[in-house]
């Protein structure tokens, strides 16, 4: 049961604030944490972070750590231009998503493949993507190349 001999403070209350230039006994007395003589005792001074006055920071010596390109792409859109598939593919094979990772032309995180316009196609292929380009589809009918539209 509750009573107020047995409550207890809340887990997320604010910390007790540094009470600077309260006396010797409580560690910040006298300069209040700002050392002796010098710029950073008078008044008005403000510290800049991350700087260690002329002592390589801190911040800079530890290693990056997380970063991955993948935030940095919407949607995992893989676009390819016509001269690019020209390159990678064979006569009469495959274009897909699939193909294209297998071979190891793109890596595995795309989820989404774009064809567009950019170059010729001197070769007969199959096409599968999830979108195509104005004129990547106007290219290809002319050509007479199949292609398919997958969701």
């Amino acid at each position: 049961m509750l009573e107020l001999h047995n409550l207890e403070g809340s887990s997320n209350r604010t910390r007790k604030c540094k009470r600077l230039g309260r006396g010797p006994g409580s560690g910040l007395g006298k300069t209040s944490g700002r050392g002796q003589k010098g710029q950073g005792a008078r008044s008005g001074y403000k510290r800049r972070y991350g700087k260690e006055g002329g002592q390589f920071p801190l911040y800079l010596k530890l290693p990056i750590r997380g970063f991955s390109r993948a935030r940095f792409q919407k949607d995992n859109i893989c676009s390819i231009n016509f001269d690019q598939i020209d390159k990678m593919f064979e006569n009469g094979e495959e274009v897909s998503l699939e193909t294209l990772k297998e071979h190891g032309f793109i890596n595995k995180h795309y989820e989404i493949l774009k064809i567009l316009a950019n170059g010729e196609l001197t070769k007969k292929l199959t096409i599968k993507a999830h979108r195509f380009s104005k004129n990547a589809e106007e290219k290809l009918a002319k050509a007479k190349i199949t292609f398919e539209k997958v969701s």
